[in-house]
């Protein structure tokens, strides 16, 4: 692994001025105002209708609903943010145990970096880091899909930071999708995404200082991780993190609390992505392109001026609205989606280190038969949600 400077980061992946992306084109927003696209707000995006197939019957439904629950009903990160969990203000709970006025003396950034990412891990974050706010990412307006209605996102100048938060999603239930099974892991990944950001703000305003809890809204979290540390862009567009691979959900929070800034990270991910289309032969809807990296965007969901396997959103939401609901099948089939252990460590490290093993290391994945789709037939009864764990009738 290598640590980079912000401007080595910056050659390696910004080729032209990045201007703001006005989530109103985000591919999740677009068919609530593009009628070419408004059918899919039903079949995608909608009720979901439990199917007599396996992974998408009534107990799988409810188990992604279920999943969702915390962040739609209170926090909504995935729609505008800023209420519930995600409020912008510490407004008051009915008890009220701090005191107005205090404040933290932050005379040691380094050591109050390393509180705030133990804390951030005790709410719930398996992956935490901080960079300086680079004000492209923020979108230029937030969309309301409810009222079709669009605002210019501003964050004061004082908020210097923005610390960078990650969440493994399970990687047993990723291994069903694209069924529902599959759509609950993605929902427990949003609701820790909530839970976790809105804890660790109110910890900071209770410091003294300011934060702004987000989910996917905002800003573009992908490049905010990256230039936090946490990770690589790959193939598919997802961060990859060396961990868990693309098996994760991303949050932030802003603050103006002084914090030493972690530096970018390349593992070799660029270079094994540039031979490994496994990801792109798998997709179902063909939104992931085959060849190499280009500024070239597909349509208005993609973000211009930087060198990058820009994806199709237009092709994978249309797949998602044929299925009935999410997919993942880029993640399950990603040789970097693991369990991390010795063994795939050790992977890793060649991966990383030697370069032109891609292609070996490729075919011993698929020779043994990781990133095949689990059968939902047998989910309920093989599933054990936390490893050692048997539950017995007592």
């Amino acid at each position: 692994m290598k640590r980079l400077t912000l401007d080595e980061w910056e050659k390696k992946y910004i080729v032209e001025p990045v201007e703001r992306f006005d989530q109103k084109n985000e591919m999740f927003k677009r068919p609530f105002w593009n009628p070419e696209f408004r059918d899919l707000k039903r079949k995608a995006l909608g009720l979901a209708t439990p199917k007599e197939v396996a992974g998408y019957g009534l107990p799988e439904v409810a188990l992604a609903d279920a999943a969702w629950y915390l962040e739609y009903g209170f926090a909504q990160g995935i729609i505008l943010g800023q209420t519930g969990l995600l409020a912008w203000d510490s407004a008051p709970i009915g008890i009220n145990k701090m005191p107005e006025g205090l404040k933290i003396e932050a005379a040691e950034p380094e050591r109050l970096t390393r509180d705030i990412k133990n804390v951030a891990v005790y709410f719930g974050a398996d992956l935490v880091g901080v960079s300086k706010l680079d004000r492209r990412w923020l979108y230029s307006n937030s969309f309301n899909f409810v009222s079709r209605e669009s605002t210019p996102v501003e964050i004061p100048e004082d908020y210097e930071y923005v610390i960078a938060l990650a969440h493994e999603m399970d990687y047993n239930l990723v291994r069903y999708t694209p069924t529902d099974i599959g759509d609950a892991s993605t929902g427990m990944g949003y609701t820790k995404m909530a839970f976790t950001a809105g804890l660790l703000a109110r910890f900071i305003r209770d410091l003294g200082y300011k934060a702004l809890p987000c989910g996917n809204d905002t800003a573009l979290s992908v490049p905010i991780a990256m230039q936090a540390g946490l990770g690589e862009l790959a193939r598919n567009g997802l961060l990859i993190t060396r961990e868990y691979g693309p098996r994760v959900r991303l949050g932030k929070v802003f603050t103006n609390l002084p914090l030493a800034v972690d530096q970018p990270i390349e593992f070799g991910i660029t270079e094994f992505c540039s031979k490994c289309l496994k990801c792109a032969d798998s997709c179902p809807s063909r939104a992931i392109i085959p060849g190499e990296r280009t500024t070239k965007p597909h349509n208005i969901s993609n973000v211009s001026g930087e060198l990058k396997w820009p994806v199709n959103g237009e092709k994978c939401l249309k797949f998602w609205g044929a299925n009935g609901c999410s997919c993942m099948v880029c993640i399950r089939v990603c040789p970097f989606n693991k369990r991390m252990n010795r063994f795939h460590r050790s992977v890793g490290w060649i991966a990383d280190r030697v370069p032109w093993t891609a292609p070996l290391l490729l075919k011993v994945d698929n020779l043994l038969g990781y990133g095949k789709q689990a059968n939902a037939e047998y989910f309920w009864d093989e599933w054990q949600p936390r490893a050692g764990l048997k539950i017995t009738q007592r």
